[in-house]
């Protein structure tokens, strides 16, 4: 009784919590901060695009070295994060609650979110340090500590990303989706899962950029020629189904079948905070993976996000939107985790078998890359009893909310998003003068420094 009072209280006060700071202070922060690198970089993101694929291209036939992973698998490593059930279940959500028109504001989020997450990867590759085992440590713990004169932000960043590390939502919706479909116990399935994240989170951000190598392209050939056959046969649709996008952007979207409408300030919100938690911007946790990479360039390794964030939100997220739009299953009364399950199932077979198999694909590629971010920031905090500590946290956590809503699961993560997405925006801001966008150039190598005394205690 005592635990189901906690939990009646505890998530209405999460849900209110999350939606003010995202409403007030997570999409204007974006927006602004976004658009003021973007025009401070002249349009980096577009004109060095091409730049930028002909750069992962190269990076394909260059052998790895022996200090640092290679380029690429931190590239893996980083979207694995990135492309997951958030494109595929989250970004319903937005539609669900904010109209079409939250498409529109995903991608003003997407283009302006391209330049926050390049200098948080860009300061997390110039500050980064060596270990004693020679190997490179870097994100937002470290430059922080060029902002802050104490170390409780760094360190409360470490916590926050821990938590944001355990990735409570698509492990729920994982669990959910492949014990109901193919009717496995479900604590079976939790078992079976947290055993296989432990197993690649142990082999570090190497070990997951190998797993995701394999995964990511295998899911964006699958999935994007399936909602390329939808869009096939709404072709005539789909001229209004922008239109739609467009209109609602900028004034809402009043109420339809089986969705209550929205208000502006609703669209652009729920569009901006699914972007952002889709892409991860200003998370810090793509700055911890990239940091790790064998690149001597940070303006190389940093402008991967242009690729990164192409993928993950101008062709996955918009697939998975203009399918259920053209659909038209958005408006209709359809749990989040199963409107595309439902829109595809009209024109493939066996998607009750093929939708879980794709999910646990996604989620585990993302969950062990943010698993593999928490490991190491419990160990900046709390040394060598960082990593033990950190799994049976991560462990225990996961088992629990396999058994929580998923919206639960969901604002948990949102709400440590926002909050991750303050504190380094606003270092990140600060040390706006650090970040250059030669990206073309090799003037700028990483200079790095001895581990800090707090990295070694």
């Amino acid at each position: 009784m005592g635990v189901f009072l906690l939990k009646e209280s505890f998530f209405p006060i999460v849900e209110l919590i999350e939606d003010n700071i995202w409403s007030y202070v997570g999409f204007p922060l974006i927006l602004l901060i976004g658009a003021y690198f973007t025009f401070r970089s002249g349009f980096a993101q577009i004109r060095y695009f091409p730049e930028v694929v002909k750069n992962f291209v190269k990076l394909l036939s260059t052998k790895e070295k022996s200090t640092g992973i290679h380029p690429l698998k931190a590239f893996f490593a980083c979207v694995g994060g990135c492309v997951g059930i958030g494109n595929v279940v989250g970004v319903c959500v937005a539609v669900q609650l904010g109209g079409p028109g939250s498409l529109f504001w995903l991608w003003i989020t997407a283009l302006f979110g391209m330049m926050l997450k390049y200098c948080e990867v860009y300061l997390g590759m110039k500050f980064r340090t060596k270990d004693k085992d020679g190997n490179y440590q870097g994100g937002p713990m470290y430059f922080l500590q060029k902002v802050f004169k104490t170390m409780w932000v760094p360190n409360l960043v470490c916590v926050l990303l821990c938590i944001y590390g355990v990735e409570v939502f698509q492990f729920s919706v994982v669990v959910n989706s492949v014990s109901q479909n193919f009717a496995i116990d479900k604590t079976l399935v939790t078992g079976v899962l947290i055993c296989l994240v432990i197993y690649a989170a142990l082999g570090g951000v190497k070990r997951v950029g190998s797993i995701n190598a394999w995964i990511i392209p295998l899911f964006v050939i699958l999935y994007v020629g399936m909602g390329g056959y939808v869009f096939y046969q709404h072709f005539s649709a789909i001229p209004d189904v922008i239109s739609r996008v467009f209109a609602s952007a900028f004034t809402g979207h009043a109420a339809l079948g089986g969705f209550i409408g929205s208000t502006l300030l609703g669209t652009i919100s729920h569009g901006i905070r699914r972007a952002s938690y889709s892409g991860d911007l200003g998370v810090g946790y793509a700055s911890v993976i990239h940091s790790e990479s064998s690149s001597q360039s940070p303006e190389k390794q940093a402008s991967l996000v242009f690729f990164d964030l192409f993928l993950d939100s101008f062709i996955i997220c918009s697939t998975t939107l203009f399918v259920i739009l053209v659909t038209d299953a958005w408006y209709q009364p359809i749990d989040s985790t199963m409107i595309v399950q439902t829109a595809l199932s009209n024109y493939f077979p066996y998607m009750n078998y093929f939708m879980p198999f794709f999910l646990f694909l996604l989620g585990y590629s993302t969950i062990n890359a943010y698993f593999v971010v928490g490991l190491k920031c419990a160990e900046f905090v709390m040394g060598r009893l960082g990593k033990p500590l950190y799994i049976v946290f991560g462990a225990t956590t996961l088992f629990a909310f396999a058994f929580v809503d998923i919206y639960e699961a969901q604002m948990v993560m949102s709400l440590t998003n926002a909050l991750l997405l303050i504190v380094n925006s606003y270092g990140i801001f600060r040390l706006r003068n650090e970040i250059s966008f030669d990206i073309k150039g090799t003037k700028q190598k990483v200079a790095i420094a001895q581990e800090s005394p707090v990295a070694q205690e």
